[in-house]
């Protein structure tokens, strides 16, 4: 198994998940070619009613923290309640840009 279907495992087992959808973005990044380092998470739960943007990233981190420790370096996350889904219309933001790392020097 993957790195990107061992984070989507962890937090399906961790979370009542209505959408998922996880994205390497990994080759926006200085690191070697078919890396599994940086990920954007776009997650769907009504287990985040009620909860701060800082419980609901403590939740996912909670189910997914020990590949923090095997080698996943980023996980952006971006967390809905399946009301806050509709009224975004289903559109997350725009990953930024790699500010190049070891690339600039």
């Amino acid at each position: 198994m993957n790195r990107q279907q061992k984070i989507e495992s962890m937090v399906n087992a961790e979370l009542d998940v209505a959408f998922i959808e996880l994205v390497n973005e990994s080759h926006n990044h200085s690191v070697p070619e078919n890396s599994e380092t940086h990920f954007k998470l776009i997650l769907v739960s009504d287990d985040f009613k009620g909860k701060s943007k800082v419980a609901r990233h403590q939740k996912v981190y909670g189910a997914v923290g020990t590949l923090m420790q095997e080698g996943l370096h980023a996980l952006a996350l971006h967390t809905y309640t399946s009301e806050e889904w509709e009224q975004t219309q289903q559109k997350t933001p725009a990953s930024p840009n790699c500010m190049g790392g070891s690339e600039g020097a």
